[in-house]
């Protein structure tokens, strides 16, 4: 590694400190304390083979299913894992759908401390050794003693965590389905630890502009000879992002595509919320690669929300958990709701829309997802979605829509970023609510004014 003497050291080391603040700061202003749950996080002081020295804390909702999906989680340069547990909203989203988190602690420095290794020559062989193995201790761990889902193991992170994520993704595709990067590189983007810190940087500064093959072969070098799936993955990136700098989440995009035999051109573009432009490759009815930009952000993702966009991506968001036989029912059904059947409204045969409902229910409760699809051949510019409860039922709250209600008859309406339903195309906005009695699913909807089921 090289070094760096005298005053470029302390403005160094100052530098890094006031960023880690801010980004610290900023992060935690998201969640400004653990998630309202009877589970806490929990350091493992031995876990399996740790060649990086690496510590380990995981969060285990009291909620959960028999066998659990497992989400890596991973801080950015200077953090640690109880941090990003505090300023992220994964443990939320956890307790909401009963998967578990594992969050580990780098301690590698390369200069700016608590840095995930992703430039020594270990890291970038599978099970080469370093930090890439000792996270793949922990999620062993987690499958032996909690159950985890060999079939369901994720990873996300931040800034060092997210080029973590992009390196497992190309390291060990047998194991992780899918990663949501936020503020990452490509893998295999450092030459070795002197390229790590920015100021001497080929990567961060921009002058590693490989071509997609180039970048799509460094990814089959890191596991030689694997011809199986490769994971599915969501790209972040603030368009302000001076640290790691944007124009390297199109190098991200190259790589991926080529991976997965994409074109670089994506399948469909769209708003899915204010300020975050998103692009998406579909091939074959699944979505391998999605980048999203969001507008005027820095070096300061993920935030309010992404998290849930993460998980939704990776598919845990179908249902809430049911109690775990140790734990029993949560203490606080809204946040930790017991799944039962969903309820459905089979969509109409023919007509200009059509729409699929499904509740999650407890006692007196439920929360409810509402599907509706142009199957017109216009474009659908505003959108008013109504229908009647057939029981004693209120909306509480809504997201992705304005919801009203008086009596039994409930309108809900666009909000700005998803206004337009293309023909063909699909909406979807959910609320909470409230129940007596049965929590009957409705028996009719209608899009502005027409019937669709």
């Amino acid at each position: 590694m090289m070094t760096i003497d005298g005053l470029g050291r302390r403005r160094l080391r100052v530098a890094v400190v006031a960023l880690a603040s801010t980004v610290l700061a900023a992060t935690v202003g998201i969640v400004l304390a653990p998630p309202a749950t009877a589970a806490s996080l929990v350091e493992v002081t031995s876990f399996g083979d740790n060649p990086g020295g690496m510590r380990m804390h995981v969060y285990v909702p009291d909620s959960r299913p028999g066998n659990p999906a497992i989400v890596v989680a991973m801080h950015g340069c200077g953090g640690s894992g109880p941090g990003f547990y505090s300023g992220s909203e994964f443990a939320s989203q956890a307790d909401r759908y009963g998967f578990i988190v594992i969050y580990p602690t780098a301690t590698q420095q390369a200069g700016f401390g608590n840095c995930f290794d992703v430039w020594s020559a270990a890291s970038k062989r599978r099970g080469g050794g370093s930090d890439p193995v000792s996270i793949m201790s922990m999620v062993t761990y987690v499958q032996r003693e909690y159950g985890g889902d060999p079939n369901r193991v994720y990873a996300t992170g931040s800034s060092s965590g997210g080029m973590m994520t992009n390196a497992m993704l190309a390291l060990y595709p047998d194991v992780f389905k899918a990663g949501a990067a936020f503020m990452g590189v490509p893998f295999n983007c450092f030459a070795n630890a002197a390229d790590f810190p920015p100021q001497n940087s080929q990567c961060v500064n921009g002058r590693m502009d490989r071509t997609p093959q180039q970048w799509g072969d460094a990814v089959r070098q890191a596991y030689p000879g694997y011809s199986g799936a490769r994971p599915r993955i969501q790209l972040w990136h603030g368009t302000n992002d001076t640290l790691v700098p944007y124009q390297l989440l199109q190098e991200a995009v190259d790589q991926w595509t080529n991976v997965h035999g994409l074109s670089l051109t994506p399948t469909s573009t769209d708003t899915p919320q204010a300020n975050w432009n998103r692009r998406r490759w579909t091939s074959g009815g699944t979505t391998p690669l999605e980048a999203i930009s969001v507008n005027g952000a820095g070096h300061s993702l993920p935030m309010s929300g992404m998290a849930q966009a993460a998980v939704q991506f990776f598919g845990l968001t179908g249902g809430s958990p049911t109690p775990n036989p140790t734990t029993g029912t949560p203490t606080n059904p809204p946040t930790n709701p017991p799944t039962v059947p969903p309820t459905t409204t089979p969509p109409p045969s023919t007509g200009a829309c059509r729409v699929g409902y499904s509740a999650n229910t407890w006692t007196g409760g439920f929360t409810a997802n509402v599907t509706v699809t142009n199957t017109s051949t216009s474009a659908v510019n505003g959108w008013t979605v109504q229908w009647s409860w057939p029981g004693n039922q209120q909306v509480t709250n809504a997201w992705n829509a304005t919801v009203s209600q008086s009596g039994a008859q409930v309108t809900a309406r666009n909000v700005s970023y998803n206004a337009a339903i293309a023909a063909g195309a699909s909406v979807t906005f959910g609320f909470q609510g409230t129940y007596s009695g049965a929590n009957q699913a409705p028996t009719q909807f209608t899009l502005n004014g027409t019937v669709c089921g």
